[in-house]
């Protein structure tokens, strides 16, 4: 991501920048060493407007427009208590007392009662390393996304848990605030010669499903709990190649599937969607626009998996760049929609090389509004649609989801992640340090990683009133 910052965010710290509807709330504005705009122990007018609701000399019964009084302090700041009354973006203006000359205009949001207490974390949820096909190890990767933002991540490579475990395992003593979930994307053998083609990601499941099937999973690592789960308990057995095969065709022979609908993938989709919801992970339908000569994935099978929704969220954002893979992906999410079908909306990259020199390295990205960044918080979040898929494929972002989220979404580009990421971008640079440096130098990062840690929670309990 990387998002810049506007001169405002540069020369005026504005805290916090969100908060509840109907909650009083304390506000300052300090001025960050650039030329004086504001005198001290000066009266100024304070105009507190909603973005949404029109001027009051045009729109008289609708306008949230209010004026009153403030005085600067001794370094030109203001500290100053309102409170807001609808969920929107509204505007801090700080006007000349004598004429109403608007001097400056500082943007802030309110949100409604049921986002008290989540924040806004970004992240990935399909990305790619040297553990199937793609360029950097796991640790680089998780390290490279950080530097770049992200709150959040998984390893998913192809066919492969286990990757995901290493990268947890070896930040596991690492002072880092980004927050690695295990997960893999699954492909599972085929069925008397039928194979399934669809792309499933296990977002954050406890145990892989690949693995629970013989393959190339179990061939590369085994069947030991240690590299195919991360809990002990209720963990299916790993069956062998005819008797998966056997399961499959009986649930072939039982499907009752309209006419276009290939009963082998159908069922397979199924199946591994309901055992990552076994392991209470996410199951992401991913990219069935991609085009590989033609549509990874007919229409007619996509229909019908909208129709019954085995899964928990769609990749509606992935990391492709032609418009026919995401914008023809979120003309179904919004069709679906109006039709009354509901479901979570993610974005995700699926990179194969985290460097900036891959253009689609970090083109979209998920906004998950979560009371923690933690993997079972960040999956229920998910579930309960409080998530936006972000498009940055070009300069101008995009995003897709619910409209409220939308709206919050953008502000929250602008106005708090350009000043979240320089953070994210110094624990990133220490995080590679500590995987690829010296004895010397790993030893130095984790040092000052330690003495980082916890500075992006205080950012956030800063910027949010909650």
């Amino acid at each position: 991501m990387a998002f810049p910052k506007n001169d405002l965010l540069e020369n005026f710290d504005v805290f916090p920048k969100v908060f509840v509807v109907g909650q009083q709330t304390q506000i300052r504005i300090r001025a960050l060493g650039g030329r004086a705009l504001f005198l001290p122990d000066t009266d100024y007018r304070l105009i507190v407007c909603a973005l949404e609701q029109g001027t009051p000399e045009n729109w008289p019964d609708n306008a949230d427009y209010r004026e009153c009084a403030v005085r600067s302090d001794a370094d030109g700041n203001f500290t100053f208590t309102h409170t807001f009354d609808s969920e929107q973006q509204y505007y801090l203006r700080i006007a000349q007392a004598d004429d109403g000359k608007v001097l400056a205009s500082f943007p802030v949001y309110c949100v409604a009662e049921d986002l008290r207490g989540r924040y806004p974390l970004i992240g990935d949820l399909h990305v790619h390393t040297t553990g199937s096909d793609g360029s950097q190890t796991p640790e680089v990767v998780c390290a490279n996304y950080r530097r770049h933002g992200y709150d959040f991540m998984v390893i998913s490579d192809h066919r492969r848990y286990d990757p995901s475990l290493r990268a947890i395992r070896f930040y596991k003593d690492v002072p880092t605030e980004l927050t690695v979930v295990p997960g893999e994307e699954v492909h599972l053998t085929k069925v008397y010669g039928q194979r399934n083609p669809v792309h499933i990601v296990n977002f954050g499941g406890e145990f892989s499903v690949n693995s629970l099937v013989e393959g190339e999973a179990t061939e590369n690592v085994g069947t030991d709990l240690s590299v195919r789960a991360i809990r002990t308990e209720n963990v299916p057995d790993v069956m062998t190649i005819p008797q998966f095969m056997e399961l499959m065709q009986q649930l072939a022979d039982e499907a009752d599937l309209p006419e276009g609908v290939a009963k082998i993938p159908y069922v397979m989709c199924k199946w591994i969607f309901d055992r990552i919801r076994d392991a209470n992970g996410l199951g992401i339908y991913a990219h069935p626009n991609w085009i590989t000569g033609v549509y990874h994935v007919p229409e007619v099978f996509t229909d019908y998996l909208m129709q019954t929704k085995p899964f928990d969220a769609f990749e509606v954002l992935g990391g492709e760049r032609y418009y026919e893979q995401n914008g023809f992906q979120t003309v179904r999410y919004y069709e679906e929609m109006a039709k009354g079908n509901r479901f979570p909306a993610v974005g995700s990259t699926d990179s194969h090389s985290s460097y900036p020199s891959n253009d689609g390295a970090f083109i979209c990205s998920t906004i998950i509004f979560s009371p923690e960044n933690e993997r079972r918080a960040l999956i229920a979040s998910v579930k309960d649609f409080y998530c936006v898929a972000v498009d940055t494929i070009s300069k101008e972002f995009r995003l897709v989801g619910e409209n409220r989220f939308v709206r919050y979404g953008c502000f929250l580009l602008k106005e708090y992640f350009p000043l979240h990421d320089e953070l994210c971008f110094e624990e990133g640079r220490l995080m590679k340090q500590a995987a690829t440096g010296t004895a010397e130098e790993k030893e130095e990062a984790v040092r000052l990683l330690g003495a980082l840690h916890g500075r992006m929670r205080r950012h956030r309990e800063k910027y949010f009133a909650f």
